[in-house]
């Protein structure tokens, strides 16, 4: 008996298919830029080490690509990122290899690091890997900000649970079916 595929297939073949043929234009993908960095800024505003470490690395430049997408983002004295302009070299590039949107939100549900391919400064990959592991957004108290502790706590228990159970569902999905269906 045939495996089935992905339930997923086709609509990540759609997926494929659509990106292929239609292009955001090119100041959306700017401002989509701008409002990352801001992001990214907001949360290592709130890590003193991470932005001493990227204030040692100021003026280097980093590529991020994946499928057609890049960003080119620039370590500033102050410790935070900025965009690069599109002709500046970069000092290194992060490839994610992965060029399925369903396989990395899977990875990433499963608390996994999505394969990326290095090229260039050793130790500024180094620093860029210690951020990855170390920098972490604090939904909730953001959000307790917005709307007080308590609620912002609440919300942020229903969170883990749904994120704990969209875990198990993609756990579940990902084991090896039996001859017989059932999972393994």
């Amino acid at each position: 008996m045939v495996t089935p595929s992905s339930p997923f297939a086709f609509v990540e073949s759609l997926f494929e298919r659509i990106g292929e043929r239609l292009q955001p234009p090119a100041w959306a993908i700017h401002e989509v830029q701008h409002r990352a960095v801001l992001f990214l800024n907001h949360v290592l505003q709130q890590e003193p080490e991470a932005q001493d470490r990227l204030a040692r690395q100021k003026g280097r430049v980093v590529l991020f690509r994946w499928r057609n997408l890049h960003m080119r983002l620039v370590a500033t004295p102050a410790g935070l990122l900025d965009l690069a302009p599109d002709s500046a070299l970069p000092d290194l590039t992060l490839t994610v290899a992965e060029t399925s949107p369903f396989a990395l939100a899977g990875a990433q549900l499963r608390g996994d690091k999505p394969k990326v391919e290095i090229e260039g400064d050793v130790q500024l990959a180094a620093e860029v890997n210690w951020l990855v592991d170390h920098v972490r957004w604090d939904v909730e108290d953001d959000l307790a900000r917005l709307i007080g502790d308590a609620p912002a706590h609440a919300v942020g228990n229903a969170a883990r649970k749904v994120a704990g159970a969209l875990r198990q569902f993609v756990d579940r999905a990902a084991r090896p079916r039996s001859p017989g269906g059932s999972a393994e």
